[in-house]
């Protein structure tokens, strides 16, 4: 049996999802909004940790700005396909006309099918079918099947009500493992947290670097050992960390 996952510790190195998992899901990722007890709370773990806490989002690092503001926070976009921290950004995948061309396909399909929007990321993308869910098979496997057609560069995900397509190669796992390579992150404990498949690869890196990883969501298979209901456990466990730790001696 696995034990209760612990309270935040000074020497962990925080890495977390934000849709589905810092944030509840909502109709369209424009209309989502960070409350200002979390952004408190976010900015008083960076300090408590000495800045070793990473966002780690299908979102791109331009978004997570918007959405954050102002945290200046570290971060890493497109599902590991650019991240940032200490102010400089990098990118680990290039731009690719292939993506151009598998997004022209999915426009095609769904000229007439409105519940289906299509977020162009620059590196990665997002195919959202939320009131389309029955074109979901038809849509997968378009993309599937575009993807192999424009040379494999990419690969493809689902995800709530979307799927996402991103650079092969470029995952959230790497995210972590370039994250630890440096300080403050590097010789800390990693714990990452995530609901997707696409956080598999986060929760992969936590645990190959001696870390935990937690899923949010009761529902799915996981290689994650610990689990939390909802985002909403999420940010009261969050809560109670911080004021665990500015009272630790």
């Amino acid at each position: 049996m696995v034990p209760p996952l612990p309270l935040i510790a000074p020497d962990w190195a925080l890495f977390l999802d934000v849709d589905g998992t810092l944030l509840d899901y909502v109709p369209q990722p424009d209309s989502a909004r960070v409350s200002e007890p979390l952004r408190r709370t976010l900015a008083a773990l960076q300090a408590l940790l000495d800045g070793a806490l990473a966002l780690v989002s299908g979102r791109s690092i331009a978004d997570l700005d918007r959405l954050f503001a102002p945290l200046s926070l570290s971060l890493a976009g497109q599902h590991g396909a650019e991240a940032r921290h200490n102010g400089k950004i990098h990118t680990f995948a290039p731009a690719s006309p292939a993506l151009d061309a598998i997004l022209a396909r999915a426009r095609s399909f769904a000229a007439h099918l409105p519940g289906i929007m299509i977020e162009n990321k620059g590196l990665s993308a997002a195919i959202h079918y939320r009131g389309a869910e029955e074109a979901r098979g038809d849509l997968g496997e378009l993309l599937a099947r575009s993807i192999v057609e424009t040379g494999a560069e990419f690969q493809l995900y689902p995800g709530h009500l979307a799927y996402d397509i991103q650079p092969r190669g470029a995952n959230k796992g790497f995210a972590v493992d370039w994250f630890m390579a440096a300080p403050p992150f590097a010789g800390r404990v990693p714990v990452f947290i995530g609901d997707e498949r696409t956080d598999e690869d986060g929760f992969v890196a936590a645990i190959a670097h001696g870390g935990r990883a937690v899923k949010i969501g009761r529902q799915g298979a996981s290689l994650a050992p610990w689990r939390m209901a909802e985002p909403d456990a999420l940010r009261l466990w969050l809560d109670q960390a911080v004021a665990a730790l500015e009272h630790s001696p």
